[in-house]
């Protein structure tokens, strides 16, 4: 119980995130629409934000609570200062050095993330490149920012990190409509929203560390044992932690091979993608990670393997509909949100298709998310990147062949297979690690699972056909009004949820399903 009051409680905080994300981005859609000045600006913010995921949230955190959570275990407060201090002034040191790179060589950077833009001399290159010498100190910022979350989380508090990303959001918003009517390339205005959110959300954590007692005093600490353990336990989940960000940065690179507009389609379908990832998917990787070491270091192998066959069942039972859900209402969702004055109606097409394909992988993205922390917590880095590398192999294989398909049919939305082959790479990722787990016997399944599956099934299938009969008309949504548009969309989906969870309770969808393990 004690588990899934926690995740309600980063779930509902990622939700509160989630919507102001939403309102972020139809502001952008209204204001700049799909172009090629916000194919500039998502480049230019995906790539500081793919090192935040990919070393902030993804490989520094991954490392850093485990370890951090053995100190803590053993009762030290000053020991646990000392680690947290050390960590604080070598990871600063480390990121000021790779900031300072990054802006002084941003073309560089960029050619290798957009060489479809470079090869043909577009201006998406040196606006994107002027953008990312502003976006890069996020970086830094946004990493100093994990490790105080990190800290926060290991002693349960999870509500100030999970606000957090609210910040980002409500800055981007400012800069869209105050800043950029002020300068003379107004889609600029973003960086600086984007370098204003970093600080205000470093600052955020600060009061919660003063109340812990535990505000970092930056300390170089190379040699420092923990740091030397943390260390070792990143290098390979710099891999094992982040094959679907490594994965979306790759799309993005084929999409600067492909039409204007490319890159900001996949943007947008992603962007609907992370709402059901960040409001479970996260919410569960947040929560769980702690408590699994915290199990892993008391040797209690039993709670462990239960702690996780929880979250796997929760994950089923909200994202096996949630996918569905996001694949059939794909086209009314984008209409409603994005479609006003700049984003046109063939945005929404093109956007569709990627959307489809990105939904289709929704429950193996969050599944990676649930069952990677199954080796983190235990220290055991080597499998996960493993993993990792099949999948990102099979990936970059599968943009290649599912792309190069669809440009042979001549089909009109080729940035389609990008996301389709994400979600394929992404069930290899979540199938192996669930293997991983099965044959160390570090997790085995509770009972109850063909039942879950069945009605769960049913449930998905009947509110699926559902769905489909309500929305088949396109047009229908195009023609309606904002507000029609809202209110249509939210009954769809109250309705949606409804047929699912009274079909899935007539089939055996119990309470107990949720409870069992959470603790």
């Amino acid at each position: 119980m004690k588990l899934l009051k926690s995740t309600a409680t980063v779930g509902g905080a990622t939700i509160l995130s989630r919507i102001l994300g939403f309102v972020r981005d139809v502001v952008l859609a209204k204001m700049f629409g799909a172009s090629g000045e916000t194919d500039a600006f998502f480049l230019a913010f995906r790539i500081p934000n793919f090192m935040r995921r990919l070393f902030a949230e993804g490989s520094f955190s991954l490392a850093f609570v485990p370890v951090l959570s053995e100190y803590k275990a053993k009762g030290d407060r000053q020991a646990l200062r000392d680690l947290i201090d050390h960590v604080t002034g070598t990871l600063a040191a480390v990121l000021l050095v790779l900031i300072s790179i990054g802006i002084f060589a941003a073309p560089l950077v960029l050619s290798i993330f957009a060489p479809g833009w470079l090869v043909d001399d577009r201006p998406e290159f040196d606006l994107s490149a002027g953008m990312l010498r502003i976006t890069f100190p996020y970086i830094m910022l946004i990493s100093l920012t994990a490790l105080a979350g990190g800290i926060l989380n290991t002693f349960e508090r999870f509500l100030v990190p999970a606000l957090t990303p609210v910040l980002l959001n409500v800055s981007l918003i400012t800069a869209a409509l105050l800043l950029s009517q002020h300068l003379e390339v107004p889609i600029t205005a973003l960086a600086w929203g984007v370098l204003a959110a970093g600080l205000a959300q470093l600052i955020l954590q600060i009061p919660a560390l003063i109340r812990l007692g535990l505000m970092p005093r930056p300390r170089w600490g190379w040699k420092h044992p923990g740091v030397r353990r943390i260390m070792k336990l990143m290098i390979p989940t710099l891999f094992g932690s982040s094959v679907a960000q490594v994965n979306l940065l790759f799309d993005s690179i084929i999409a600067t091979f492909l039409v204007t507009g490319s890159v900001s389609w996949l943007y947008y379908s992603d962007r609907l993608l992370e709402f059901p990832l960040g409001v479970l998917g996260i919410a569960l990787a947040t929560v769980i990670l702690p408590n699994l070491s915290q199990k892993h270091a008391k040797a209690n192998i039993r709670d462990f393997s239960a702690t996780l066959d929880w979250a796997l069942r929760l994950a089923v039972i909200i994202t096996v509909p949630a996918a569905v859900g996001l694949a059939i209402l794909a086209g009314p969702i984008l209409i409603t949100l994005f479609q006003y004055d700049a984003f046109q109606p063939d945005d929404v097409r093109m956007s569709t298709y990627s959307l489809i394909a990105y939904s289709a992988g929704l429950p193996a993205f969050i599944a990676v998310k649930v069952l990677a922390p199954g080796y983190y917590a235990r220290q055991d880095t080597t499998t996960p990147v493993k993993i990792a590398i099949a999948a990102m192999v099979s990936n970059m294989l599968l943009n290649i062949l599912f792309v190069g398909l669809l440009l042979l049919q001549g089909f009109e939305g080729p940035h389609a297979g990008l996301a389709l082959a994400s979600s394929a790479a992404a069930y290899l990722n979540a199938i192996l690690l669930y293997r991983g787990l099965r044959k160390r016997q570090v997790y085995s399944p509770e009972p109850g699972w063909t039942r879950l599956w069945v009605a769960v099934s049913l449930a998905c299938i009947t509110m699926g056909a559902l769905l489909l009969f309500m929305t088949h008309d396109t047009e229908s949504w195009l023609q309606a009004g904002a507000i029609l548009r809202i209110r249509n969309l939210t009954l769809t989906i109250l309705f949606g949820v409804t047929v699912y969870v009274f079909v899935g309770m007539v089939a055996g969808l119990k309470t107990h399903h949720l409870l069992r393990g959470a603790k």
